[in-house]
């Protein structure tokens, strides 16, 4: 009962749905992983939470992706007062994005200007909503700081917009103050993320749960 009330249950029209559904979110963790490592050797900014993720690595030298995990499970441990059930692509991106980020700024060199870090700065970023689209899609529960922000909305009644501006906004100032790198990118990201998943998800939605109905009734062998 306990299990029941914390995680959130597993369902699938079929094996082969679950399995497809289960690549999708690996895939879609990694490829975020890899947007973030792009998006890190753009040199022109961060995301908020990357700005936090990275100023608290400057001042303890633990890495950025290890950094990134630490800070996933610090916010998933304050899921617990909020009472939010955890699913299984909760866990994963929390484990999984911080070491694909390290593995792809092991392998994506640092720009020699600009006018190269400007255009991987927005690949990173479209690379993000895509891959955004596809873990969310895959329906295995919400990230760790997707989650903080409904759980807040559910427990305060306060519009959305409010809850995720404050949390931003709170993380920006401290990761700033921590020596984290703001720049054009992170207002570049602040405007453009959202709209930008707000085009993949339905998209990316649709053909998933087009392809579950079709599982769901094909014919066992």
């Amino acid at each position: 009962m306990l299990l029941r009330a914390v995680l959130l249950p597993v369902t699938a029209a079929s094996r082969r749905d679950l399995l497809e559904r289960l690549v999708q979110l690996v895939v879609g963790l990694f490829l975020y992983g890899v947007a973030l490592g792009f998006m890190v050797r753009g040199g022109i900014g961060v995301s908020p939470w990357d700005v936090l993720a990275l100023g608290l690595a400057g001042q303890t030298g633990v890495g950025y992706g290890n950094m990134t995990v630490l800070i996933s499970i610090a916010v998933l441990l304050l899921w617990i007062p909020l009472r939010q059930r955890v699913g299984l692509g909760t866990v994963l991106n929390a484990l999984l994005v911080g070491p694909s980020a390290d593995l792809a700024l092991a392998v994506i060199p640092a720009p020699d200007s600009v006018w190269i870090g400007a255009p991987m700065f927005v690949f990173g970023m479209l690379l993000l909503a895509f891959a955004t689209g596809l873990y969310i899609a895959a329906d295995f529960g919400p990230g760790p700081r997707d989650g903080l922000m409904t759980g807040l909305v559910r427990r305060t009644g306060w519009a959305v917009w409010l809850v995720r501006t404050l949390i931003e906004g709170g993380v920006l100032l401290v990761g700033f103050l921590l020596g984290g790198p703001v720049g054009v990118g992170t207002v570049l990201f602040a405007f453009g993320v959202g709209p930008l998943i707000g085009w993949f998800l339905p998209r990316i939605t649709r053909m998933r749960e087009s392809r579950s109905r079709h599982l769901a009734s094909a014919p066992r062998t």
